[in-house]
């Protein structure tokens, strides 16, 4: 973006664009490098021109506190419509709760949250350690897997799924669907991804309408919004295009930076082998160092943060892998360290924070202790390139895991 182009109150030298957001796969842990090189060259805020998918451009951050302010300020910061889905096939339904601004939000998350407390989520523990092991299972007595298509893709899904009461013999055409959604830069392939998916998931809705089941969908026509008023079909459908945009990726990344981590660093996948009590705050590092996402606020006003005028409508970073490693916050930040017990913001924070938190702490945790348990000390496979996929979402594409 040259001068000429900029918005009038963005100074030449704020504006850049950044490798981490160029939607490309690179070769070095962007966590190790790409993120601390930007701690060391950015101020606290910058104007990154390829930011958002699309290479739209908007505004980073890269302080902890000042992210937490932001999240923390629902008057000043808006989420309506942030993520652009509904918009990018020309609707105008809200992704609920995560798009939803207060007082609405405060209806839908009081409905929400008893779903998705500790103690439901808990209650499915056994469910998922089956559905761990059954993967495992397939490829144990074997000296090597592909990580990503025999264990993370799969894992998370069949539990979102079944949550949903939808059907596991669609899974590859699903996980099409999502890497369409939150993989591509090219709007025209998003858009697609989008439209496949709403498109599925009204059928889906409109069926529990007429034939009601014993399932979670059907029972969102019975929660209640403002007044006692019941939910309709948008509101039915934003969530769950929310559980299905979330649950089919969030801890598919998750689990394919902590083990290509565990695989690189031998001596800290022993630590948790001999010290299986240590899983879960493990769990809560990784998720400060390899958190993937980086999502935004739109500014509702005018604002200004260290003197730097934002105007409304441009869009503010919650870019949770980079704040995590704020090295105001945290010694040797990009170093993973199990004793840490650091905040992080890789699950939200404020208002918004993750509603499905707890479910995926469990799921992490849960992968963590029985693939350790079932296969011996792995690493990368002999000849195998591991690449990192940077952007909006930071992955390994591709992990295959070699023991024996």
């Amino acid at each position: 973006m040259t001068t000429q182009t900029l918005p009038p109150h963005v100074p030449a030298d704020k504006a850049v664009r950044l490798a981490y957001f160029a939607r490309e796969v690179v070769k070095d842990c962007p966590q190790e490098t790409l993120i601390p090189e930007m701690h060391r060259t950015l101020g606290p805020i910058t104007y990154v021109t390829n930011i958002f998918p699309g290479d739209k451009p908007g505004w980073l951050l890269t302080g902890f506190d000042d992210t937490m302010a932001m999240l923390r300020d629902a008057d000043n910061y808006t989420k309506n419509g942030m993520g652009q889905w509904s918009q990018s096939i020309g609707e105008s339904w809200l992704v609920v709760p995560t798009e939803v601004d207060p007082p609405m939000h405060t209806f839908y998350r009081k409905a929400l949250n008893p779903s998705f407390s500790p103690q439901k989520m808990a209650a499915l523990k056994d469910d998922l350690r089956r559905r761990a092991t059954d993967l495992i299972d397939k490829f144990k007595d074997r000296t090597s897997c592909d990580f990503i298509n025999e264990f993370s893709e799969r894992y998370p899904i069949f539990i979102v799924l079944d949550l949903l009461g939808l059907p596991q013999d669609r899974m590859a055409e699903f996980l099409v669907w999502e890497k369409q959604m939150l993989h591509s830069n090219d709007w025209e392939v998003r858009s697609d991804g989008v439209r496949k998916a709403v498109d599925y998931l009204k059928a889906e809705i409109a069926d529990r309408r007429i034939n009601p089941r014993d399932d979670y969908i059907t029972k969102l026509f019975d929660l209640e919004a403002e007044e006692g008023r019941k939910w309709n079909d948008e509101e039915v459908l934003g969530h769950c295009f929310n559980l299905f945009l979330g649950g089919l990726d969030t801890v598919t990344t998750m689990l394919g930076n902590i083990f290509t981590h565990l695989a690189r660093y031998p001596e800290q996948q022993q630590e948790l082998r001999e010290n299986p009590d240590r899983i879960v705050l493990a769990v809560e590092e990784f998720l400060r160092v390899y958190g993937p996402v980086t999502a935004f606020r739109i500014a509702a006003r005018e604002l200004e943060i260290h003197g730097q005028k934002i105007m409304p409508g441009e869009y503010v970073s919650v870019s949770t892998p980079v704040v995590n490693q704020d090295p105001k916050m945290h010694d040797n930040p990009s170093q993973v360290r199990f004793d840490r017990k650091a905040a992080h913001v890789a699950l939200g924070g404020g208002i918004h924070k993750c509603l499905g938190m707890h479910l995926a702490r469990f799921e992490l945790q849960t992968a963590l202790e029985e693939f350790l348990k079932a296969i011996p000390p792995f690493r990368l496979k002999d000849g195998f390139e591991l690449g990192y996929f940077v952007g909006n979402i930071t992955f390994v594409p591709k992990l295959e895991l070699q023991w024996g």
